[in-house]
């Protein structure tokens, strides 16, 4: 470091190095970036990209082997039935979407890239209230507590285009913030 200063990564601002003494108190100004919130639209869209991300796999190496089984296989013409019947086969791919779906979110949001590849598209983040990265174990309360979301009729995602930090139930009870890159 030299000449007494280094840029903020986000704003490109000089940080004053606190050892020089060419600047008062009074004149000194740290960069402090300010949070962007990402709003219901963008993350309602971030969703709709990572839903297609994990049909199209899930689809790819569950769905098209069962189909392909004719043992397992169900009639296409009964399939309504084979799933609400209560059919192993069907109660067993459903309990491995919805473990597949928790493993995505919370392992891409835990991850050093804080986001789904779809909030990552659209240069969203997921993080603490410090603008940290979140664990692992923060990430899946984040995505059970979507669950509340769902039972408060939706009210819990709607949440999310009017409170101050756009955040939705879920978001709330994690402690948990989605900004946006700029």
């Amino acid at each position: 470091m030299t000449g007494g200063a280094e840029s903020c990564a986000q704003c490109g601002e000089p940080i004053p190095d606190p050892s020089s003494n060419s600047g008062s108190a009074a004149t000194t100004r740290l960069a402090v970036p300010r949070a962007v919130y990402a709003g219901f639209w963008l993350r309602a869209i971030a969703y709709l990209i990572d839903s297609a991300i994990l049909g199209l796999v899930l689809g790819m190496f569950v769905l098209l082997p069962v189909l392909q089984n004719n043992h397992v296989a169900p009639n296409l013409r009964d399939m309504w039935t084979f799933y609400n019947g209560g059919s192993r086969q069907a109660t067993a791919i459903a309990l491995l979407f919805d473990l597949a779906n928790w493993l995505y979110f919370a392992s891409f949001e835990s991850s050093k890239w804080q986001a789904t590849p779809g909030k990552r598209v659209l240069n969203l983040s997921v993080t603490d209230m410090a603008g940290g990265r979140i664990s692992f174990l923060r990430a899946t309360g984040r995505h059970f507590a979507k669950f509340l979301s769902v039972l408060t009729f939706f009210f819990g995602f709607a949440m999310i285009g009017f409170t101050e930090k756009k955040q939705g139930l879920h978001d709330m009870i994690a402690g948990c913030l989605v900004v946006r890159k700029i």
